[in-house]
């Protein structure tokens, strides 16, 4: 019985693992091939991936892309993990009724859709770009302020530091540190999976952002890495081994920095301080 049992989970397990390869193995097949080739549905690798690369940086703006998600993503995940953990261990740290009664305010923002805060921040932000153009419409800043920290990255904060070592930021404070300074010198050293794993939760999330970044750039210049495969997608007539191509080299940044950071993202996930 037990034996059957254990059958019956790696089965399953070995089932769910290809379903959720095969669409990446599936991307990677596709690139080697011609566009004829992938609406045909064939699965195995051709010898075209050179030309479709030879394609993608002569006739498309993929560098420029990559720099602007870049340059949004990175600024984005470094804002968000300095506000949204000095907010998590402000309410965490130092406690009160009206500070519990703001967090559950704050976590019931997380029930209203982004879709409908859209309209309302886009007059803002045009009405901000008549008096400070730098942060207005289409501007790399329209796109950061709005996703810079979410009341979900608060919440994450908050619950890690419930188990850090309050004995820790009493000891700093005897030592005559500021409460920035413990803050920056005792809580950010020790809480450093926690970082990663809200790091590697922003960047995602901001690189893979589209529905914003479509509403707010307007400028062909300033298109992020979606909204590049978005165009390239819906052209008259599209190449889709160019296409797969494209999506492979705007995955390996978030590739790479979730497998370099795997075991703290594991770890901050699981709330462990070390």
């Amino acid at each position: 019985m037990a034996s059957l049992k254990r059958i019956f989970i790696y089965l399953f397990l070995s089932v769910a693992a290809i379903v959720s390869i095969f669409p990446f193995l599936w991307m990677i097949i596709s690139s080697t091939n011609r566009s004829v080739d992938v609406t045909q549905g064939r699965l195995l690798p051709g010898s075209y991936l050179f030309e479709n690369l030879e394609k993608v940086f002569t006739t498309i703006d993929l560098v420029p892309a990559l720099l602007n998600s870049a340059q949004i993503s990175i600024t984005t995940t470094l804002l968000a993990m300095l506000i949204a953990s000095l907010a998590g261990y402000g309410f965490e740290i130092f406690r009160s009724k009206a500070k519990d009664v703001v967090f559950s305010i704050l976590l019931l923002s997380m029930m209203i859709p982004f879709a409908a805060l859209m309209v309302p921040l886009y007059r803002m932000f045009g009405s901000i770009s008549q008096t400070m153009p730098f942060i207005g419409i289409d501007t790399i800043s329209s796109v950061i302020l709005p996703t810079v920290t979410t009341a979900f990255l608060i919440f994450f904060f908050r619950q890690s530091t419930k188990m850090f070592p309050k004995d820790m930021l009493e000891a700093g404070r005897i030592d005559g540190l500021s409460e920035l300074g413990v803050f920056f010198r005792i809580y950010v050293p020790t809480m450093k999976t926690t970082y990663a794993a809200a790091a590697i939760i922003t960047f995602m999330s901001s690189w893979n952002n589209y529905l914003w970044p479509l509403v707010v750039l307007q400028s062909p210049e300033k298109r992020t890495v979606p909204l590049l495969i978005s165009n390239l997608g819906s052209s008259y007539t599209p190449d889709y081994g160019v296409i797969m191509t494209v999506i492979l080299i705007a995955t390996l940044p978030t590739a790479i920095v979730f497998f370099l950071m795997q075991k703290h993202f594991v770890a901050g996930m699981t709330g462990s301080v070390k």
